[in-house]
């Protein structure tokens, strides 16, 4: 028999048709093969095109699913009204006005944690992305309760402490929701910042340096320039996050009169007499529009440009000495933990030991609101479908994003791409437009489908939200491992599902774990799609709280609030624990 040699890579052919792992799936070869394609499309078909596609029917549909009706475009001639310009130039003002300000002092934070020797930079890196895995919903009523105009906390001390009549902040207006969007794209854009700064080669900013440049022209003509994919993708990210912000807008701007696109959307479904799902779907199908031009602006702008700036000649990253300054530098790390974590947590351990939110005196200290909640049979029930969605969901949702990855980075096959497309589509479509994709896709499934107002509807959601995240850890972990390894288990006769577990689930089981915790953040957080898909014995923490503090009961809202901060704690240090042990193995 002859045997043909591969000289790029040292292995003979027949090597190499025994080393193609994922080529004999299933041990079925083609056949297998096929059907495993076959059945990933229609899982991703099912979680992604499927909604989207029914989200056209809706917006095209004169009658609320699952009735009887006709097509017309009454849903689109609906948004094109000057109210909804002013809609639109809000979502898209408030999400840039807080874009900007995020993204500079996002990149001052991962510089000094990055390039400068400001003392304890691992604590502080742990603390500045804390907030991101915070729910929005808890700081958002923490603030409510801090920057409240009458009886806020902030106000009170500033009236005690000045005697001044006017409050110091007011937490209902434009500021107030910028303020808050703020505090969760900071640590964002922060996340994908600091590794960039940690990668970039030195010497590119010390030639400029000896050419005679400053510190700042070399920062600014240099660094910046060289980070331009980072820093775009983070704007584009950061941007598209406040266009479907939903939590910050509905607490802070509804109160003061100011309408995005997501709480319209929720107030023409939810707080109308006859919910009108023809003009809220229009208007969801045209958000998905604004997304897409976004992202193709974003790809016309880096088109045809190198930045190259991490090479084959190894380096250390350069740490700038600021002498006294980094003090400073520790302080403004330090005072923005103090800001985004301590304050609103503060105030929720503040409010569950008062009788009354503003009454703060030592008579009306109570744990009547520890007792209400423990005795709260809608919260408990609350509790067990969170933690069985958070944890089937995001057992579920990291198994798909790692063969979505696996499918599209170790293997050859047809169609590969189209999955991996398929895989990131539910990243340009916001929690509140899923929800309403999928609020018809479940309401038009045949009768032996009964998903619709169940748990599982909820599931599958959180699934789709966060197969993006899914498929993005593990594409960067298995492009981190080479394929002699499989190649080498599978010429000692190992079958493809040894392989698998023995050689790749080894060593991408970090990242997998990290993957996990992020994406069950995801879901303890999630508040809009949930808004949306909920039913009576499906509720999770998120609507909850929303309830009772629609309801004003702010102190058991601090109670809750407290008790996921535990969670959140817990499963942050699970998280670092495991990326410790991952870094310590390398």
């Amino acid at each position: 028999m002859t045997i043909a040699y591969n000289r790029s890579s040292g292995v003979d052919a027949s090597t190499q048709l025994r080393g193609n792992a994922f080529t004999r799936a299933f041990s079925g070869g083609t056949l297998g093969r096929n059907i495993g394609m076959a059945v990933l499309i229609f899982i991703l078909g099912f979680l992604t095109l499927y909604p989207l596609s029914m989200l056209l029917y809706g917006s095209l549909h004169s009658t609320p699913p699952g009735m009887a009706g006709e097509f017309n475009l009454a849903g689109y001639r609906a948004i094109l009204t000057a109210q909804n310009l002013l809609v639109l130039v809000n979502t898209v003002g408030i999400s840039l006005a807080k874009t900007i300000p995020s993204l500079s002092i996002a990149v001052l934070l991962a510089w000094i944690i990055a390039r400068t020797d400001t003392p304890f930079r691992g604590t502080l890196e742990v603390l500045i992305t804390l907030p991101f895995f915070i729910p929005p919903i808890l700081t958002a009523m923490a603030w409510g309760m801090l920057g409240n105009p009458q009886v806020g906390v902030i106000n009170m001390a500033w009236r005690w402490l000045t005697g001044a009549e006017e409050p110091l902040v007011n937490v209902y207006s434009y500021g107030g929701v910028i303020w808050h969007m703020c505090q969760y794209s900071i640590p964002f854009l922060f996340l994908f910042i600091v590794d960039a700064f940690r990668a970039m080669d030195p010497s590119l900013e010390e030639s400029s340096r000896m050419c005679g440049a400053s510190r700042w022209s070399t920062f600014r003509k240099i660094t910046l320039v060289l980070m331009l994919p980072v820093l775009t993708s983070s704007f584009m990210l950061s941007f598209i996050r406040g266009i479907e912000s939903f939590e910050s807008p509905l607490f802070f701007g509804t109160p003061a009169g100011i309408t995005v696109i997501t709480t319209e959307i929720y107030e023409s479904i939810n707080h109308r007499a006859t919910p009108d799902y023809q003009y809220a779907t229009a208007l969801s199908f045209a958000i998905l529009g604004l997304m897409f031009l976004l992202v193709l602006w974003q790809w016309s702008l880096l088109r045809g440009k190198s930045f190259q700036t991490v090479t084959g000649k190894g380096f250390r990253p350069n740490v700038i000495e600021l002498g006294p300054w980094r003090w400073v530098t520790f302080g403004f790390c330090v005072l923005f933990f103090f800001v985004t974590v301590v304050l609103p947590v503060g105030q929720l351990l503040l409010g569950s030991f008062f009788r009354f939110f503003g009454f703060y005196t030592y008579d009306m200290l109570t744990l009547e609101h520890y007792r209400a909640v423990f005795a709260n049979s809608e919260f408990w029930r609350a509790m067990r479908n969170t933690m069985t969605l958070g944890l089937l969901g995001a057992t579920a949702t990291m198994v798909l994003g790692a063969i979505v990855a696996y499918v599209s980075v170790r293997t050859k096959w047809k169609g590969r791409r189209l999955i991996d497309v398929m895989a990131w589509l539910p990243w340009m479509m916001p929690g509140m437009v899923l929800g309403v994709g999928f609020l018809w896709a479940f309401a038009m499934l045949p009768g032996p489908l009964p998903i619709y107002g169940t748990i599982w509807a909820l599931l599958l959601a959180y699934i789709a939200l966060g197969t993006p995240v899914a498929t993005r850890v593990m594409t960067g972990s298995y492009h981190q491992l080479s394929y002699d390894l499989e190649e080498c288990s599978r010429v000692h006769g190992a079958t493809w599902f040894q392989t698998m577990w023995r050689i790749l689930v080894a060593l991408a089981w970090p990242a997998f774990a990290v993957g996990w915790v992020l994406t069950f953040f995801g879901i303890m957080r999630e508040l809009s799609a949930s808004i949306l898909l909920y039913s009576v014995g499906s509720e999770v923490l998120s609507v909850v709280l929303l309830k009772l503090w629609t309801n004003g009961n702010a102190e058991q809202v601090s109670v809750i609030g407290l008790m996921m901060m535990l969670l959140v704690i817990l499963f942050r240090w699970v998280q670092l624990r495991v990326i410790k042990s991952r870094i310590s193995k390398l």
